[in-house]
């Protein structure tokens, strides 16, 4: 009916006997496992991942981190193995989310950006009225 065993609810009964609705909402840790990394492992990995690319710590020629190449960091770095998938839910937890990287030129002309344009919009134009450009072979 609650979807737990008969001994959790045994348990549950004997805390609230105890010390009543306090003792039995009052928890010291968390449940469940204790995580791999550190709290200042995590930060360290957020703070890695926000401030620098793999590329410039020799990791890889990516410029953005994935989870496959923080997983062989964090191996490498602290000796923990750890899954992918673990490495995504802990940069969630910590308000990170996948992005696809955005490309800006560092060096774009506006003048010859304004002349492609404008060949652009002729080609355009030119196809919109049937004109079609000549293939030779």
């Amino acid at each position: 009916m609650v979807n737990v065993c008969r001994q959790t609810v045994s348990h549950y009964v004997s805390l609230f006997n105890e010390g009543g609705l306090e003792l039995l909402l009052h928890r010291d840790v968390a449940p469940g496992r204790e995580p791999f990394l550190t709290e200042e492992q995590q930060e360290e990995i957020k703070h890695l991942v926000l401030t620098t690319t793999p590329a410039e710590l020799g990791w890889d020629i990516a410029s953005a981190w994935n989870t496959k190449i923080l997983q062989s960091y964090v191996h490498h770095r602290y000796g923990i193995s750890i899954s992918r998938e673990a490495l995504r839910k802990l940069l969630h937890r910590k308000g990170l989310s996948w992005t696809r990287p955005t490309y800006t030129l560092a060096k774009g002309d506006p003048d010859r950006q304004k002349n492609f344009e404008r060949q652009m919009d002729l080609i355009k134009k030119r196809n919109r009225f049937g004109f079609r450009p000549v293939v030779h072979r």
